[in-house]
């Protein structure tokens, strides 16, 4: 039988300047994945589109978006109502940035804006002791490169959440609930120049704040080993689910 094929849901809409060259959100998260378009379905939540039933897909990836989760727009409403009884059902669940905060909140814990405002840039990611055993983050480094953008933040873990990885800015930089539904804060489906075009659209912002948006461009890298999250998520993907 065919494996059945891994859900992106679309939260929005990436720069308008990014998009051209680069495609939207959704293209990043499968090319980091490895795969192919026939690989992957998308639906576009933020267009309202219908999210399938659990068990139709192997796995799915709530992708990052401009929103904020504390705005609680109708159509996040919904995906947050979905993603119960998705990661209940031991399906593969992987949220980035406002995907991480999203699942957070849905499964019990608080999401609001950062206390130390926005975090933007390449930036070092270190793990707790709990990643060393973690089917998804096992095998990276103690600490490794991150591409990071938000203003928003997981404040307080879901009930029974095990905390990965943080930095000196963010406490809860990704989490696991269960067995199989994992967030992460930074963004694994970030190249260099994407995180660039990131800097650069939003240098008024970062300048705002008092910080040199140069300065910050000038210490983005590429982050292979956050990238591989990516794959190895695919790769967890075609293994049994598991219920908890």
């Amino acid at each position: 039988m065919k494996q059945p094929k891994i859900l992106i849901v679309k939260t929005g809409d990436t720069f308008a300047d990014l998009s051209g060259p680069y495609g939207d959100f959704e293209d990043w998260i499968r090319r980091g994945m490895g795969a192919g378009a026939d690989q992957v379905r998308v639906v576009n939540a933020s267009a309202f589109e219908v999210l399938p039933e659990p068990g139709t897909f192997s796995g799915v990836v709530i992708a990052g978006s401009h929103a904020m989760v504390t705005q609680n727009l109708d159509w996040s409403l919904a995906v947050e109502a979905w993603l119960v009884p998705v990661v209940t059902a031991g399906i593969p669940v992987l949220g980035i940035c406002y995907g991480h905060q999203l699942l957070a909140k849905a499964m019990g814990g608080k999401v609001d804006f950062h206390p130390g405002g926005l975090e933007i840039g390449t930036t070092p990611i270190s793990l707790t002791p709990d990643a060393l055993s973690d089917p998804l983050l096992q095998g990276l480094p103690p600490v490794f490169n991150a591409h990071t953008c938000h203003s928003q933040t997981v404040l307080t873990l879901p009930p029974g959440a095990v905390n990965l990885a943080e930095n000196i800015h963010e406490p809860h930089h990704a989490f696991r609930l269960g067995h199989a539904a994992w967030g992460v804060q930074f963004h694994p489906e970030y190249t260099r120049d994407i995180m660039s075009g990131y800097i650069r659209n939003m240098s008024p912002v970062i300048q705002a704040l008092g910080t040199d948006p140069a300065r910050v461009r000038n210490q983005v890298t590429e982050t292979p080993e956050a990238g591989h999250l990516l794959a190895r998520f695919a790769s967890l993907c075609s293994h049994d689910h598991i219920a908890y």
